[in-house]
């Protein structure tokens, strides 16, 4: 019998388990309950009575919580994070081992998996399977879909954000009783490295949210003549910046559009070019294929960076003043021929208002 590990983590608040958790844990149970398996979460925190508490909510699955807690696990680091996933498996010699593929577990995934002599696969998108263990992953920027199965154990799988719903409690207090939660010793290696602090970009400087629920992609036709004939870059801007905050969305934009970017000061192939995108803003073929709930797309005149990179979006929507181009005819669930100055500029109107 397969017995199956969720690793997760309690989030930067200390008062719950981290979205991408909560949705490796829907996997688990899935997996757990087709396969008739043991089930288990181990949980990483700093503060023993907040892993217990942020561990409430899964007290109802059945499964066994064990956790490793320490002021050393405040802060992410490849040395004690990887020690304390390996505690973990070796605690409930785990056979399959689900992990969250989000920043502090897609660094040391791998290095635990070798610790144990089993394997890894990554990026992985759906697990099914009822005699055995099927799991889906993409290939080739998300043009070719594979289904793999290995008999090697343990298999650790790297679950994609946004490819499970969070596991959500039916519990009726909404401050669930704090879990009975196994504590797991670990035995740290001598560290090398202190964390001194946190230093991140101001909100309203920031254009890629991967929780954001609307991803806002800009085109290239941002940076073309407009009906006046003239080239209005600046007020394009201005607008995108305006609604980005105004909205909470996040920004993606075309190849094309980011091509135009140049160590210049924002002047790209003798023309002026929107200064806030990079290269991690790109999505499609070439860029990240990102899993919000709505889209919006705005003077966008290719196939390419809807067809691959929007396939995960559920609503997809655009604004274009051609309703013959190929974005428009069958990819969009929603068409807006007009103006997309316009349309913005009225959006932030009403943003403001609120």
């Amino acid at each position: 019998m397969e017995s199956i590990l969720v690793l997760t983590h309690v989030d930067d608040s200390g008062a719950s388990l981290a979205k991408t958790s909560l949705e490796a844990v829907t996997a688990g149970v899935d997996l757990a309950k087709r396969l008739g398996a043991t089930l288990s979460i181990g949980v990483i925190g700093s503060n023993p009575t907040d892993v217990a508490r942020a561990s409430g909510t899964l007290a109802q699955i059945g499964a066994r919580l064990l956790a490793v807690s320490g002021e050393i696990f405040a802060q992410a680091r490849y040395s004690s994070d990887a020690a304390a996933c390996e505690a973990l498996c070796r605690a409930v010699q785990a056979s399959i081992v689900v992990v969250p593929d989000c920043a502090r577990f897609a660094r040391v995934a791998a290095g635990v998996s070798f610790r144990l002599g089993g394997i890894i696969d990554t990026h992985i998108s759906a697990i099914g399977g009822t005699e055995g263990v099927e799991v889906s992953r993409w290939f080739y920027r998300q043009r070719i879909e594979a289904v793999i199965t290995r008999d090697t154990r343990p298999w650790f799988l790297l679950v994609d954000p946004g490819t499970h719903p969070a596991y959500e409690s039916v519990l009726e207090s909404a401050d669930p009783t704090p879990a009975n939660v196994e504590q797991v010793a670990v035995e740290l290696p001598a560290q090398r490295t202190t964390v001194t602090g946190i230093r991140s970009p101001a909100q309203n400087g920031e254009t890629i949210r991967p929780e954001a629920k609307l991803l806002f992609v800009a085109g290239a036709g941002w940076t073309k003549k407009q009906s006046d004939g003239q080239i209005h870059t600046s007020d394009a801007a201005q607008l995108i910046l305006d609604f980005l905050r105004g909205s909470g969305a996040s920004l993606g934009s075309s190849k094309s559009l980011v091509d135009q970017r140049s160590e210049t000061h924002g002047v790209g192939e003798n023309q002026q070019v929107l200064p806030f995108l990079t290269h991690l803003n790109q999505i499609g073929q070439t860029g990240a294929t990102p899993r919000h709930r709505k889209g919006l797309s705005t003077c966008c005149y290719g196939e390419e960076p809807h067809v691959v990179g929007w396939r995960f979006i559920s609503e997809r929507r655009a604004i274009s003043l051609d309703p013959n181009c190929g974005w428009a005819r069958g990819k969009a669930d929603v068409l807006y021929i007009a103006d997309a100055f316009q349309v913005l500029a009225e959006m932030n109107g009403l943003l403001n208002r609120e």
